[in-house]
């Protein structure tokens, strides 16, 4: 049967793009359906504007750390929203052009309209019109990503998710996070550096569930430090209208605060409502995810998932590999291909950020037994001038048997550059004999991976 495509992919963010544009490159026939924005999550309600805002909210300390080294400055420092918003803006459109021509250049044709599956082999497409029109294809790839959880408790319609502080029209005086993952900590720590007051309410004992344990409780204390207030082990039971426009928030324990604003980081969900994957026969798991063998490919041969939308590895650089290797499965010579999930280097983007690459300390003892720890807790030098109390911690698990390190952890400034290296030697099964050969850079932090030299004592 002759097929109007090769490839359709419904969705374009970072894997639906990259297995669009690389398949179109090689020859195939390819078309793209995106019905709300190019690149996705990350490039519009995530990761990059995300980052924007963070360097934006370490100006503050900056401005106050460089007395320390004899700058003077007059007065505190003041922000504007409206500038930092209207920025992020012109440099989301820019990248959104950038996706466009990357597609089109290669080939690969763009529907800017809502897809849906019609069978196996046959795509719908709602433009903005409102007309629709079917697309038969060889292969169906969906990469539609995920979305934030919506919160479901009494009075939080006035609530926002992550998606919505991107486009906030004034910064909330006072601001009460709930949630412990890492979108929650990163938005506290950037509403707190822009200069609102906030509160992050979860309801277990430490954030970043799954993260190892020791950098969870010294990211608390550090947070702490900078002034942002964390009520652990709490639920909020609800939101209500509070004076002059504010909300009053009820914690459990039968505590009140009230805030401006209140935004709701309570993970996320695959985006597979309203595809046509039932219909189709695609079968879906208890969190709604697609369900895809090591290759990517769903029950149904002819469909395929990638990224968020199967819920393995929710990172960008994750669906870009695994679009890289569907491609490589569907149009190259080398077989089917997949991707290497271990040893990938994650940050969050906290104040100060943590890095992290490998296997936490209790993963380490289940997947090797024996094992040794070094921690190195320090003052960064910068803090030794500028007043800072803000203090460093990294963490490197080795396996007894084998020497090798399986695991790297780390707070502190420049965190995310670094554990990017350490990253590459982990993948390539350094020991920490090769890491104890290795000179340090010095002066940085960076030096402390290669000068750690006594295991922490085994605790009981």
């Amino acid at each position: 049967m002759a097929y109007d495509y090769d490839l359709f992919t419904i969705g374009a963010g970072s894997g639906g793009v990259r297995c669009s544009r690389m398949s179109a490159a090689r020859g195939a026939r390819v078309g793209i359906a995106e019905s709300r924005f190019l690149g996705g999550t990350c490039v519009n309600v995530g990761c990059v504007p995300k980052k924007l805002f963070v360097y934006a909210a370490h100006f503050r300390d900056e401005v106050e750390e460089a007395a320390g080294f004899g700058w003077t400055t007059e007065g505190a420092p003041h922000f504007d929203w409206a500038t930092l918003r209207h920025h992020k803006d012109r440099e989301i459109e820019r990248l959104n052009g950038i996706y466009r021509r990357l597609l089109e250049g290669a080939g690969a044709e763009l529907h800017e309209g809502r897809a849906r599956i019609v069978d196996p082999h046959c795509v719908e497409v709602t433009y903005a019109d409102g007309r629709t029109q079917r697309h038969s294809a060889e292969n169906i790839l969906v990469a539609t990503g995920g979305q934030p959880v919506r919160p479901t408790e009494p009075g939080t319609e006035r609530a926002w998710i992550s998606d919505d502080v991107f486009y906030l029209d004034e910064l909330p005086r006072r601001m009460l996070v709930v949630g412990g993952g890492y979108i929650a900590l990163e938005m506290a720590c950037i509403f707190h550096g822009l200069g609102s007051e906030v509160t992050l309410a979860y309801r277990g004992p430490h954030p970043l569930r799954g993260f190892d344990d020791d950098v969870r409780t010294f990211l608390c204390e550090e947070i702490r430090k900078k002034g942002i207030q964390l009520h652990l082990n709490t639920e909020v039971v609800h939101l209500s209208d509070g004076p002059h426009g504010a909300i009053d928030a009820m914690l459990s324990h039968e505590e009140s605060i009230t805030v401006d604003a209140a935004l709701y980081a309570i993970g996320r969900v695959p985006n597979t409502a309203n595809l046509g994957l039932g219909e189709a026969g695609v079968a879906l798991d208890a969190r709604g995810a697609i369900v895809v063998d090591e290759h990517y490919r769903t029950n149904v041969p002819s469909i395929w998932a990638i990224g968020d939308v199967t819920d393995r590895v929710q990172l960008t650089p994750v669906a870009i590999a695994e679009g890289m290797a569907l491609t490589e499965t569907l149009f190259g010579d080398g077989g089917p291909q997949t991707v290497d999930y271990a040893n990938i280097p994650t940050a969050v983007f906290s104040m100060p950020p943590l890095a992290t690459v490998g296997l936490t300390e209790a993963e380490a003892r289940v997947a090797h037994g024996a094992v040794r720890v070094f921690t190195s807790e320090f003052r960064p030098l910068k803090h030794t001038l500028s007043g800072s109390s803000e203090r460093m911690f990294i963490k490197m698990i080795v396996a007894a048997e084998s020497d090798r390190v399986v695991g790297v952890h780390m707070v502190g400034p420049d965190g995310p550059e670094i554990i990017q290296a350490v990253a590459v030697a982990l993948q390539c099964g350094a020991t920490k004999a090769q890491f104890d050969r290795t000179i340090g850079l010095h002066p940085s932090s960076a030096e402390e991976l290669v000068t750690m030299r006594t295991p922490r004592p085994e605790r009981d």
